[in-house]
Order: structure tokens, then sequence, then C-alpha cells
């Protein structure tokens, strides 16, 4: 058994030593350019065109994150990147769904509680009390209901607040009041005071966070992005946040990352940045998990996590 692993900025001794433990059968090697020997398997994150290339024998190409946006960009632009016979899987938690919601339990305590503005207070120096909001009607809406998401909405019922999911399709989270596919769309944003964006990245949800968007929701909501920089279209958040219908945004991925440091997020005070870190990728759990679905496929079985093409996740 034959694996190329592929990621710029890691420690890729330890990931090398992880698969050594759990898969000490396989040979396990480091992508370079110009390496076309043969691979079973390759567990990548932002791989080159050209590591794919020639590989007529690959079993799975396994991401090294739940988004695979970056992957299938590749198959778009430049159709017949992955191999035919290749299955492309994703991630499923490894410790991100926790992850996911502190960040997004964080957000909600922050914004329902007025914290933003006490920290805008403390910088004028101003003694200033401000009436919270009332928990009861500060309606949160989870946009994308995949592992991730439907743990963060799971999580918000259990804090109290009214949550609202919306999924591609129908599903049933106790204490969610789930909308699904297009048609619900406006009724999902109807009056909602917050919006957590956890949608993958496909060409249908591509800016999908624009004006119009923005404009369904309670005037002074508040926006977290934690999904992927291409949902959001910037100079309609910005509008937003200056004419007062949005109140305050947290945002953690982006178009450009590293964020560019003449851009106006960095400096807008009703926005908060973060780089990327609402759920990291966990390498001892990421191992594990690969090395199961690898012995599982070796034995013939049928794994979860296999990427839809068509649908993009």
């Amino acid at each position: 058994m034959k694996i190329i692993f592929y990621e710029q900025n890691t420690d890729t001794d330890a990931w090398l030593r992880g698969f050594a433990r759990e898969l000490p059968e396989a040979d396990v090697r480091v992508w370079q350019p110009g390496d076309t020997a043969p691979a079973d398997y390759a567990v990548v994150w932002r791989a080159p065109r050209d590591l794919f290339a020639n590989r007529p024998d690959l079993k799975a190409v396994f991401n090294l994150g739940a988004g695979v946006d970056a992957i299938l960009d590749v198959e778009r632009k430049e159709p017949g990147t992955l191999p035919p016979s290749a299955m492309l899987v994703r991630l499923e938690d490894t410790g991100m769904a926790q992850q996911m919601v502190e960040y997004a339990t964080y957000a909600v305590l922050r914004y329902m509680r007025r914290f933003d503005e006490y920290e805008a207070l403390q910088r004028e120096g101003r003694w200033e009390k401000r009436t919270q909001h009332a928990r009861k009607d500060f309606i949160v809406g989870v946009l994308g209901l995949g592992v991730l998401g439907g743990e963060v909405a799971r999580a918000l019922v259990a804090l109290g607040v009214p949550v609202r999911g919306y999924s591609r399709t129908a599903k049933e989270l106790e204490g969610v009041a789930v909308y699904a596919g297009p048609d619900q769309f406006d009724a999902f944003l109807d009056g909602a005071h917050m919006l957590i964006n956890l949608l993958p990245h496909t060409p249908d949800t591509e800016g999908i966070l624009n004006a119009r968007a923005f404009g369904k929701l309670a005037r002074g909501a508040y926006l977290v992005n934690v999904a992927r920089g291409a949902h959001l279209v910037d100079a309609d958040l910005i509008g937003a946040l200056d004419s007062g219908q949005i109140a305050g945004a947290m945002l953690d991925v982006f178009h450009t990352e590293p964020l560019p440091k003449e851009h106006a997020f960095w400096r807008h005070p009703r926005v908060s940045v973060t780089p990327h870190i609402s759920a990291e990728t966990l390498r001892e759990e990421s191992i594990v998990q690969i090395a199961a679905k690898i012995k599982a496929l070796a034995r013939g079985e049928t794994i979860s996590g296999i990427v839809d093409f068509k649908r993009g996740y």
C-alpha cells in the first residue's frame, strides 16, 4: 500500500509518524514536484494539479479538512485533474465540531450580552450600562446543517435561544426550526437577529451573504462567517454595517488569506477578525480517522464522507 502526503504548512514529520503507527504496512511518502511513482491513496490539503496527474490507479484522495472546495475548484477549472477512479473523501468532525460550537457560542453570548459594545465603551473611557438582548427573542439562524452546523444548532438550543436552521434538503433537529431549499431561504432569514454561516462552498452558495440577504434580517442583526470567504460579498457587508442594518460581524474566513493589511475589515469598528481558527484540523484525530477508512477500503468495505462532485460536498 502506497500513500502520498501533501500539506505545506504543517509538521510533516509528525503526520508521517502518525500514519506509520496506524498503518505500519503502508509506504507513506511526502509528494514532491516530479513525483509520478505509483500511489494507492493521497492525503492532501490544497494540493497542486501535478500531484494528481497520471495516477490512474489512485483509489481515494483524503482531504485534510471538512471543506473540499479547493480541490473541486481545481477540477472545475481543469476538468480531469482528479483521476476518474478516485473517490474524494472529506474529514468528518475529528474534533472540529467542538471547536466550532465553542466559537459560535462565544459569538452568540458576545452579541446577545452586548460585550462588543462594552469593549468599545471601555476604549472611550465610558461607564455606561446597556440592556442586553432578550434571550427569548434573539433568533439565531444557522446556515448549513452538516456535521458542524448540526452540532452548532444543537448547542445553541441548549443555550436557550430560538434557533433556526437552513439546509439544502429537509432535516429534523430537536428544538430547531428547519428550513430547506431555495423556496424557504427568505423565510429562514426573515427577522433573524444573528446569522451563522456554515455552508459548504459551491457555485450555488458563492456570494450568498449579500445585501439582499442582510436586508431580510432584523435591523441591527449580527453576522458570523466561519465557512468560506467566498460566501461573503465584502462590499455589501461594509454597506450594511455602515447603514446599521448589520450591527456587528465576526469573520474567520476571507477571500484572500492572510487577510491583506489594507483590507477595510481590519479597521472597521464593528468587525472582529480571527485568522481562520474557528475549527482547526486536529492531527491525531485526523490520522486515526483516515487510517481507519483506508483499512476499510482495503477490506472492500464502504466508508462515509465520500464527496458528491455534483453537490460539492
